[in-house]
């Protein structure tokens, strides 16, 4: 008979928790406790569990969990038979000294079989616990394995936790669950609102719990509250205002509330003078404020904030929000109109004296590596080498300022608007702030040719430098984010669709930095001196590593794209110098993937690989026709003539789609050969002349990828 099921609710009271990690210590939390009772095996709708949390608690709501534990049922291993019974059948010593340590008789243990051979077992089983009696160490193992980085200690005993606790509730149904945790003993008396409603609120049963909250204003479901605090905004925005609310800030704002109440708020008109950026990032990072603007997008001059109390007199809280707002600003508006008193050139030399890496030198010494490199690329991409080199030259002046100083996330936003004001080019002012993108995944790439040059220039300036002071990323350890980097510089050239040769770009990137920085990645002998540099050999192994460190970031890039990792290496094989035309080759081979030939001629591409590791020494340079056998031979040869000469000029186009259905007729000539010939002839000449025209009929394919590498037909 089944036992009989209740909701479980685990409630931790705690002091205010860091909103930033609220939301994962909450999920990790409900995991937890659903993992326990899974590994007790108390049966529960564990799948059903809602997570639940506020700023001041913890809470996991568990439907349909058993009263009772099942029957455990526990087994022993014992000896095999050849050391369990002697030569007559008789249990030995060993035998009945397992049996007797297990208080079973010998006649009572059981047999099984493994790899080993056959063994006596003892299986006992043992009634279940109650759940009320599992429930304890279920929530303190949940709450040890919580991401907690510094765990705080509060009054005078041992007990540590992400803040201090002050109350448990533990219901199963209706009724309380007896147990200890973090020095609190479990009861049904939650809290609710800190100002609101300060007394203690009886919970009569776990399913009731959150609306015993919510009449003590207390919204204790995450959503419902990011919901409330979204209506909130909507309710006091501006007419015709647009209040920017997005995600990260909601989900913040709502874990920082329990009761949100949004306050219109304004601010000094004369602030918006400031690059609104800089305004916007106050508001939202600093005081976790929603900036509002008007119907041609500008910022302007209203705001909302969000309280944690429905006020009597809501003037007073605006007049604080106003308030502390207020110096913010000027201290912005004061910083700026200070920075553009430098233009932004002069800081050029004073970059000599900030250090890039210890090795690589100042950060002046990687703008002028930068410039170099954006100067070529440019003229390899058909892009104005100038303004690229001044766009490069520029891009790390605005570190200096003071904006940048406050507030470091503006950094080449800054550089755009210091540039714009002081007459540079548009291009090149634009670049300084887009040279960034992506700034995280799902940005876009930077949009203007001049930013798309700079961008990539950066990033290979930096790969190419940090491997070779020997500082790559390892395991999870990537503290220059040369991970992102690299995926940044792969879907510029990608996205952009910048023609470059990257392994070279690489090799050149590295003939910029000095021999010291090389050296500085080599292992060092016993003496503690490095090997004898040669900087030839070095840069070409450190550019195929560089080369195929990207290729590896774009295997996810391609899978979030629902392209197959067969697909991705059957170009990979083929190691295209560019990953613009990487792209188009591995597009090209997944349309080729769904065509119905796909499957055949991917098989053939693989036998034809095997034939010729087996046999491609002998094949011939040049096929002969006159060795040609009427027939299926002859027909091969004549179709795959024709198809050299219909895929040359498309190749030439990098049209690599139709390329590939123009193979995809070879299918029907390629079936019939194998059918019919046999490639490994008795007579030298003919084997090799047959060899030659399938290593021909497998180049055309490889001018685009290795075709064996996809699925084949079963």
């Amino acid at each position: 008979m089944n036992a009989p099921a209740h909701s479980l609710l685990v409630e931790l009271g705690t002091e205010e928790l860091p909103p930033h990690a609220l939301d994962e210590l909450a999920e990790a939390f409900a995991r937890g406790i659903c993992a326990g009772l899974e590994k007790r095996g108390i049966a529960a709708a564990t799948a059903a569990a809602r997570t639940l949390c506020s700023p001041r608690r913890l809470a996991v709501l568990v439907p349909q969990v058993a009263t009772q534990q099942p029957a455990q049922t526990s087994e022993v291993l014992g000896p095999y038979l050849n050391i369990a019974l002697d030569a007559n059948g008789a249990p030995t010593p060993a035998l009945l000294g397992f049996a007797a340590k297990n208080g079973l008789a010998v006649e009572a243990l059981v047999r099984s079989s493994d790899a080993k051979g056959e063994r006596f077992v003892a299986r006992s089983e043992q009634p279940g616990q109650a759940t009320a009696a599992l429930v304890p160490a279920i929530v303190a193992e949940a709450l040890k394995a919580l991401p907690v980085p510094k765990p705080m200690r509060w009054g005078d005993h041992d007990y540590s936790f992400v803040r201090p606790a002050h109350w448990l509730v533990l219901l199963h149904g209706d009724s309380v669950i007896e147990g200890e945790v973090l020095g609190l003993r479990a009861g049904r008396m939650s809290r609710g609102h800190r100002f609101h409603h300060p007394h203690p609120v009886h919970i009569v049963d776990a399913d009731s719990w959150l609306d015993a909250l919510r009449a003590a204003k207390v919204l204790a479901d995450p959503a419902e509250r990011r919901a409330r605090v979204r209506s909130e905004v909507a309710r006091v925005a501006p007419p015709g205002g647009s209040p920017r609310l997005g995600d990260a800030l909601c989900a913040e704002i709502a874990n920082l509330t329990e009761w949100p109440v949004a306050i219109a708020c304004t601010f000094d008109r004369a602030f918006l003078t400031v690059p609104q950026e800089a305004l916007v990032m106050t508001m939202e990072t600093n005081q976790k404020f929603v900036p509002c603007f008007d119907a041609d997008g500008a910022l302007s001059e209203h705001f909302i904030g969000v309280a944690n109390i429905d006020s009597r007199d809501p003037a007073r809280i605006r007049q604080g929000y106003e308030r502390v707002i207020r110096p913010r600003f000027a201290d912005a508006r004061f910083f700026f109109e200070e920075d553009l008193k430098t233009p932004l050139a002069d800081q050029m030399q004073a970059l000599r004296e900030v250090t890039y890496q210890q090795a690589l030198g100042s950060v002046w010494d990687k703008s002028l590596r930068v410039a170099e490199l954006a100067r070529v690329i440019a003229n390899r991409v058909g892009a104005d080498a100038a303004l690229a080199t001044r766009a490069a030259a520029l891009s790390r002046c605005d570190l200096l300022s003071r904006m940048v100083g406050e507030f470091p996330e503006l950094q080449g936003v800054m550089g755009r608007h210091y540039a714009t004001a002081q007459g540079e080019p548009a291009e090149v002012a634009r670049a300084l702030d887009e040279f960034y993108a992506p700034r995280h995944a799902g940005d876009a790439i930077a949009q203007g040719r001049i930013a798309q040059v700079l961008a990539v220039a950066e990033r290979i300036d930096t790969l190419a430098g940090i491997f070779a002071v020997g500082q790559k990323p390892s395991g999870n350890k990537d503290p220059f984010a040369l991970r992102r980097a690299a995926l940044g510089l792969a879907r510029t050239l990608i996205e952009g669709g910048l023609a470059l040769d990257l392994r070279a770009q690489f090799d050149e990137a590295l003939c910029l930095l000095p021999d010291s920085a090389l050296a500085a990645g080599l292992p060092k002998a016993k003496d503690g001196k490095s090997a004898p540099l040669d900087p030839g050999p070095r840069r070409a192994a450190l550019a195929a590593e560089l080369y195929d460190f990207v290729l590896d970031r774009l295997r996810g890039y391609y899978a979030e794209q629902g392209i197959g990792g067969e697909a991705f290496e059957a170009v990979r094989a083929l190691a295209p110098a560019g990953l613009a035309d990487f792209d188009r080759r591995l597009r090209a081979v997944v349309a080729f993937g769904q065509l119905p030939e796909a499957a055949a001629l991917a098989a053939a591409n693989k036998r034809i690989g095997n034939i010729l590791r087996q046999g491609g020494a002998e094949a011939a340079a040049l096929v002969q026709a006159d060795l040609l056998e009427a027939g299926a031979e002859r027909e091969l040869a004549a179709a795959v003539d024709a198809a050299r000469a219909d895929i040359t000029p498309l190749a030439a186009q990098g049209d690599y789609v139709g390329l590939l259905k123009r193979l995809a007729t070879l299918r029907v000539p390629v079936d019939r050969y194998f059918d019919e010939v046999m490639v490994m002839a008795e007579d030298a000449r003919v084997r090799a002349n047959r060899l030659a025209m399938l290593a021909d009929l497998r180049g055309l394919f490889l001018r685009v990828a290795d075709i064996s590498l996809l699925p084949t037909a079963q």
